[in-house]
């Protein structure tokens, strides 16, 4: 029988007790004679979240092919066990071997979301590791992070040894090959943390000092030690077909967010969106062979038996090979009875043929992502796609026999007038009304149903713009009340459904995604005041965070609704990503402009993501 961290006891008393059992189906047991690196990986939200996600199974898999390396699972203790686990003195545990954290040679967390930062301070705290990385000894694990929020680290940076930046196939083999050697050899743990930073990718923020100006802007970053580099190059995997990938995913006791076989088929985006941070993080665009895929989705429905897969990429539409990927999965997967779960794909006269194969027209609903309301804010933003494209997907959809429609809008976008914020409701009108204009009024099976859903823009590091000023948190309820009444005031009025998210998570996540070193103050301070599971609405409180922004006297508007000069140096300047600054301003003039840049899978537009040599449609200029 496998030993639980856990009493039978205290298991029967919390919500979901199968989250922190472990032993699922293709879970890895080793045995701790046969390794030399214990690596457990940690998703800092509850269970069902981190089981969903691909990256955590891609190197978890990865990992454990390595005969010297164990890798092992950790989530986010859910409240209730939170408690216990306080009150009892039970320290964080992995789910495989079910021992202590903090006795691991490496702690890696994933950085997904700003607003799951207290959940790290959770974490360490819960395994017993001082929360803060300069406390910590030979004795503790060493904390590496990684992820998209590790593009812009300094909010955190003083709780982590060290942070990845890039894709992670690609130098964790060296990072643990470098640190057997040091620990073979007797080095110290700032040894191997000073020897790391020769490694690409490899940033340590104890050997980086940030200089900032009299107005609280950065200056510069200076190394602490000579040979310390104060450039971090992203990592990029440049052979996707090449690269390792789960085959045998783990698969949960309880139910996942996402319940499925994930595929995914490439890697980047075309269109250049200008508010879209992933976009640029991961060019060069990359593709997987169709035939490297067609195997990936054999392995992984007979090693799982997951009843749906699911297509992943940032631009599906996007991919050479979608037609023969998607016509053999459909027949492959009715044979096997497992479902498709396609991607948000162009609406045309193909993409309806085949949602009408795998999907219940009559219980699904079609989505379109327009973000803006007006054609002007879809050049500002660069979206590359006209009214024209959004009626006639519309109108073909609806003579395919759907009669929903979703739509997804963005407010608070740069350069945004009301005018744009009533374009919305006048494009849900527009949707409606060619419902009733396409199919006469016999053939209409019921009203037509739109859902218009906004979230409010964050500015990101990394695209064109960063040099925008985020709204406040007045301006955003004005705009969604703007929104509202607008659509109230239709024709087709009793058609459309309106959803809008909250605002006050949207003001911090806007402050942690720009902000800087002296934020990791306000972070601890909320923490220890109960700040916790931040991204959920039922934990989440705004009163906490303001008054540790008023005890640290920060001012959250330096980091949210400030003018910023094309030449302020960034708190994430330091990170190279292949992508230029250069560019990045360019982009942010055209969208004061409203000029669009074309799909680079047509034309190279200079980005700079051409130096790492990688993709199809990457080249020189």
């Amino acid at each position: 029988m496998r030993k639980t961290a856990l009493s039978h006891e205290i298991l029967m008393t919390v919500d979901k007790p199968a989250r922190y059992i472990g032993g699922e189906f293709n879970s890895v047991m080793k045995d701790l004679n046969d390794i030399d690196i214990r690596f457990c990986m940690c998703f800092p939200d509850v269970y069902e979240i981190g089981m969903s996600h691909l990256g955590i199974q891609i190197l978890y898999a990865m990992f454990n092919s390595f005969e010297d390396t164990w890798c092992e699972r950790v989530y986010s203790p859910w409240p209730d066990l939170d408690k216990i686990m306080r009150d009892k003195n039970i320290p964080l545990f992995s789910l495989e071997s079910q021992d202590p954290v903090k006795d691991f040679d490496f702690l890696g967390i994933t950085l997904q979301y700003e607003m799951c930062y207290t959940n790290i301070l959770q974490v360490l705290e819960l395994s017993q590791i001082p929360i803060w990385a300069k406390y910590r000894n030979d004795d503790d694990p060493i904390v590496i992070g990684g992820g998209p929020c590790s593009y812009n680290p300094e909010p955190i940076a003083e709780f982590f040894d060290m942070f990845y930046i890039g894709e992670g196939e690609v130098a964790y083999r060296e990072l643990l090959d470098l640190y057997k050697a040091c620990k073979k050899e007797g080095y110290s743990r700032e040894d191997f943390l000073y020897k790391a930073t020769k490694i690409d990718g490899i940033y340590v923020p104890s050997l980086i000092n940030v200089e900032y100006n009299e107005d609280f802007t950065i200056k510069e970053f200076l190394p602490v030690k000579e040979g310390v580099r104060t450039v971090v190059k992203k990592e990029v995997e440049t052979d996707l077909n090449d690269s390792f990938y789960p085959v045998k995913p783990i698969i949960p006791f309880i139910k996942a967010t996402q319940d499925r076989i994930t595929l995914e088929i490439m890697r980047g985006c075309p269109r250049g969106c200008r508010f879209c941070q992933a976009g640029q993080l991961y060019r060069p665009i990359r593709t997987r062979d169709v035939e490297v895929l067609k195997e990936y989705a054999r392995q992984m429905i007979e090693n799982s038996g997951y009843e749906e897969i699911n297509l992943s990429s940032l631009s599906s539409s996007d991919y050479p090979e979608l037609k023969e990927l998607i016509l053999y999965l459909i027949d492959y997967c009715n044979e096997k009875k497992v479902n498709i779960s396609l991607p948000s794909l162009r609406i045309d006269a193909f993409s309806l043929d085949v949602m009408g194969q795998v999907q219940d027209i009559k219980k699904s609903s079609l989505t379109f992502a327009p973000e803006a309301g007006s054609q002007r804010m879809r050049n500002v933003i660069n979206k590359g796609l006209t009214e024209e494209q959004i009626l006639e997907g519309s109108r073909l959809a609806f003579l395919g026999g759907w009669n929903k429609v979703k739509l997804y809008f963005m407010l608070g976008l740069p350069f945004e007038e009301d005018e744009d914020v009533v374009a919305i409701a006048e494009l849900c009108e527009k949707v409606a009304k060619e419902y009733y204009e396409t199919l006469p009024k016999e053939q209409r099976k019921q009203r037509v149903s739109i859902t218009a859903s906004t979230s409010f823009f964050i500015p990101k590091p990394f695209t064109p713009f960063q040099w925008a000023s985020q709204f406040t948190l007045e301006d955003f309820r004005d705009k969604a009340y703007l929104t509202r009444t607008s659509i109230m005031n239709q024709l087709n009025q009793r058609s459309i459904k309106y959803n809008w998210h909250d605002t006050d998570v949207s003001v911090l996540e806007g402050v942690f995604a720009r902000g800087d070193r002296r934020l990791a103050k306000v972070i601890y301070d909320a923490y220890k005041n109960g700040a916790m599971y931040d991204a959920w609405n039922d934990y989440f409180n705004y009163d906490i965070w303001l008054k540790a922004f008023d005890d640290n006297n920060i001012d959250m508007k330096f980091y949210t609704t400030r003018k910023r000069e094309l030449d302020e140096v960034f708190p994430w300047d330091f990170i190279d990503i292949g992508v230029t600054k250069n560019y990045l301003k360019r982009e942010w003039l055209r969208a004061k402009e409203g000029k669009i840049t074309e799909n680079c899978m047509i034309k190279c537009n200079g980005c700079g993501a051409n130096v790492y040599g990688a993709g199809k449609f990457c080249f020189k200029q």
